[in-house]
Formats: C-alpha cells, structure tokens, sequence
C-alpha cells in the first residue's frame, strides 16, 4: 500500500508539472481568443518569455528580475501580434506563425550572443519549491500540491481568478462581446481595437509565465526550443475546454497526466522516441473528440473594420 500511495504522489506532481506550463498558456489563449484574435503564436510567446527569463536571471543573479525580462518579452511580442491582427487585419493564422518561427530561430541565434553556444544556458537563478506548512503533510496530495514554486500558487490563484474576470465582470463582458458580436460593442460605445488588443496582451503576460515556469522552476535554465510544442498542446487543451478557463484547466491536467502516467509505465519498456510523441498524439484525439463539437467565438479570427 505504501509503495502505492508513493508512486500515486509521484504522479499527481508530475501531473502538475507537466500540467502548469499548459495552463498558464490556456488562459493567456483564452483572453486573446475570447476577444476574436487567433493566437497560435503560444508557442513562441512561451518561448521567448522563456529565454527572456533566463537571460535576466543569469545575469542579474535574481528570478524577479529573469520574470520581469520574459513579461515584458512576452508582452512585446504579443503587441507585435496585436499590430499586425487588429491595426493592419493581417490573417491571424500567419501572424501567430511568424511568432514561432522568430522565436524559434531568435533565441537560437541569442543563445550564441549572449552564451557563446548554443544548447543550453549555464543554471540560472530560479523559483525553489516553497512548502506550505500542514497542507504539505497531507497524505499523497500535500507534497504534491502544495510543496510547489510559487508559479504554481500563482496558478491555482489565477484559475479562478480568469473565470472571475472574464464571466463576473463589464471588462469580461466587453471582452467575449468584441469575439461575438463586435458591431453591438461599437454600438455601445466601446472600442472593439481596445478590447482585442487588451486580450492579445493579456495573452503575452500569460503565455510568458508559462515560458517562465520551463526555464526558471521546471529546469533553471534555458535549452533550445524547450518549449517542444507545449503551445499547441495549450491550444488544443483551449478548444477542449471550449475557451473556459475551467475546461482548459481540466484538459490541461489531463494532458499532465496522460504524459505522467506515459512516462511513469514507460521506464525501460517503450522506447524514448514513442514516449515523445504520445503527447501529440493525444493532441490529436482530443481535438478530433471535441474539436468539432467546440463552439468557437462567432468573430474568432475576423477583422474587425469600424465603419
């Protein structure tokens, strides 16, 4: 029974680390999405914010400042996704793959600048696990859950707190109104360019602390595209939880689990290669479940032009 319960708790935090990186990138997909801006540029927002974030951990020698560095890398670049969107109605889908591939290519590139090789950075400063006394004596789930960074606090607060802002609020009303009906916002007064730009941005500050949480908490330092597809994951965890911040989350763990539970019966049996790709592949049932049945906003991916 001890062994039991032991390898369920090995689980369970595996689950939440393969799981908070998703979540952090679901709910920044959510704001951008709700507004009626496709972001498929999650991956590269992650990305970036990820290299951003070591790169000024590393050499200011403090996380707060390596986290300062990737929100603002995550939000430039979610502003350049904005302009191109919303100011000069460029299609979204190119735009959001422009992102990736800059990101992409760009930290590969920084990598050489600012380290002299690529691969991976020297360690860099990071968020250690912080335990919570008497939650984390709780059996099985305490170490799990709450002997956590506090990225991972964070996003247990900002789970209920997205669903607050974006369902309970006029700016979440104003906000899911510009990816429905945008012409009735304009009706009333407000400026549906504001509203999508505030969601894309959003959307930036989220995907970059799930860029944050890679390089400084998961790894404490920055490898070459560590991202590997964790922002389509995000993205397909987003159409399954039906651009609800409490169905992404769901799906999210679900994918943290499925990937735990891979890895965990994996050991020593199935080759590396195949453990890999198992996240992709239930990517792509997933999507092929719920995909279809998914009601995206009515003005996902529309131009809005004020007349």
């Amino acid at each position: 029974m001890e062994e039991f319960l032991a390898t369920l708790g090995a689980i369970l935090a595996a689950t939440l680390r393969n799981a908070t990186p998703l979540i952090f990138a679901a709910l920044g997909g959510m704001f951008s999405e709700r507004s009626g801006v496709v972001n498929i540029g999650l991956e590269g927002l992650m990305l970036i914010s990820a290299f951003a974030g070591a790169v000024g951990a590393y050499f200011s020698g403090s996380a707060l400042v390596g986290l300062a560095t990737a929100l603002g890398a995550g939000l430039l670049f979610a502003l350049i996704h904005a302009v191109m969107c919303v100011t000069f109605e460029a299609d979204q889908i190119i735009s959001g793959t422009a992102i990736n591939l800059l990101a992409l290519g760009g930290t590969g590139f920084l990598m050489v600048v600012f380290f002299g090789s690529g691969g991976t950075t020297p360690r860099v400063s990071s968020f250690e696990p912080v335990r919570i006394p008497g939650l984390a004596d709780i059996p099985v789930i305490g170490p799990a859950l709450f002997e956590q960074s506090l990225l991972v606090y964070l996003m247990y607060l900002l789970v209920p707190l997205t669903f607050f802002v974006v369902f309970r609020t006029p700016f979440g009303l104003r906000l899911r109104a510009s990816g429905e009906v945008p012409e009735a916002v304009e009706t009333a007064g407000v400026s549906v360019a504001r509203m999508r730009y505030f969601g894309v941005l959003l959307s930036g500050l989220l995907a970059a602390l799930g860029g944050v949480y890679l390089s400084m908490s998961l790894l404490s330092a920055f490898t070459e595209n560590m991202t590997t597809g964790r922002g389509f994951i995000a993205l397909a965890a987003l159409i399954a939880g039906r651009w609800n911040p409490i169905g992404a989350t769901v799906a999210a763990l679900l994918f943290g689990l499925a990937q735990a539970i891979t890895l965990r019966v994996a050991q020593d049996v199935i080759p590396l290669e195949f453990v890999q790709m198992l996240p992709f592949v239930f990517t792509i049932i997933v999507l092929a479940g719920f995909g279809g049945r998914a009601i995206a906003p009515s003005a996902l991916g529309k131009p809005y032009r004020k007349e």
